[in-house]
């Protein structure tokens, strides 16, 4: 895989993302898929990358943008530093009740690749800060 392989399709994800599409986002991970979030358990596989996905299409509402994507020169690794702009929908368990609040947070991913897909996503962003903004208070 190239550096401009990668590049494309990391770029390809987050065209899915921003499209609303987690069947083309699930076209861009390996079966064997490890999702790291910034909270909570790791997620291995495809089934369970898709469930997440499912569930956050039902209590959010986001758009990614300012996407800078970096990847390295075998195409192995990358990494996208990007800003998001969403709508919590629906409450999400342990989380502040959801009416419809807006919210803006820089966050990044990184990835791993092999052969042409996605096998690892780890993404972080400030929990403290979303938290504060769907809850109306300072941001800490």
């Amino acid at each position: 895989m190239t550096a401009d392989d990668a590049r494309q399709t990391i770029t390809a994800y987050f065209a899915a993302f921003n499209a609303s599409a987690p069947a083309a986002m699930l076209e861009c991970v390996t079966d064997d898929i490890e999702h790291r979030v910034n909270e909570g358990a790791i997620r291995h596989g495809r089934d369970l990358f898709a469930a997440f996905c499912a569930h956050m299409g039902v209590s959010y509402r986001e758009q990614l943008a300012d996407m800078v994507i970096f990847v390295n020169e075998d195409g192995s690794r990358g990494a996208a530093e990007f800003v998001v702009h969403g709508v919590y929908l629906q409450t999400d368990t342990g989380l502040p009740e959801a009416k419809g609040q807006t919210y803006t947070l820089p966050a990044g991913s990184f990835f791993a690749l092999r052969n042409g897909k996605i096998s690892r996503i780890s993404t972080f962003y400030n929990l403290n800060d979303w938290i504060a903004q769907v809850s109306g208070a300072a941001s800490a």
